[in-house]
């Protein structure tokens, strides 16, 4: 894993949608929010793209915690009763893919470590996890996708 390519990104400014889930599996929570919203909306997920972070991170003693899911989104794009539209800046990266779900938080781990070796400074933008692929709004299969990892930085 400490093998894996490291890039460096660029991300321009996105408009999103984006929804929140709170509690010990956060993430299926948001998902289904965002993805509800989205087939109610018509919107076609291979036009979009993905992201999602911890909010608020987990905390020690607790099971529970926040993740916010985002869709990219046009500017005829409205918020919804769970799904607010939100401008993000975009920021420089360092991205490392991950291709098992089940190792995500080794690949993080890895890439950190990879951080610390480079050039480069910590940056205050998000944090992200692009999931690629997601073809359907109805089961996104989320489990089975690949993702990109997205650790801010800057020059």
């Amino acid at each position: 894993m400490e093998n894996e390519d490291v890039r460096l990104v660029q991300l321009a400014p996105m408009r999103v949608a984006s929804a929140l889930g709170f509690g010990p599996q956060p993430e299926f929570l948001a998902w289904t929010k965002l993805l509800t919203w989205a087939k109610a909306e018509g919107l076609n997920p291979r036009e979009q793209r993905f992201f999602g972070f911890n909010n608020p991170s987990p905390s020690p003693g607790s099971p529970n915690y926040g993740y916010e899911q985002w869709m990219t989104v046009g500017p005829e794009v409205k918020a919804g009763d769970e799904v607010q539209i939100k401008d993000f800046p975009g920021g420089l990266y360092l991205v490392m893919r991950c291709h098992d779900l089940q190792q995500i938080t080794e690949v993080w781990g890895a890439l950190t470590r990879r951080f610390e070796q480079s050039p480069y400074q910590r940056a205050q933008h998000q944090w992200l996890e692009e999931c690629l692929g997601v073809d359907s709004l109805d089961d996104p299969a989320v489990e089975k996708k690949v993702f990109d990892l997205y650790l801010p930085v800057a020059k």
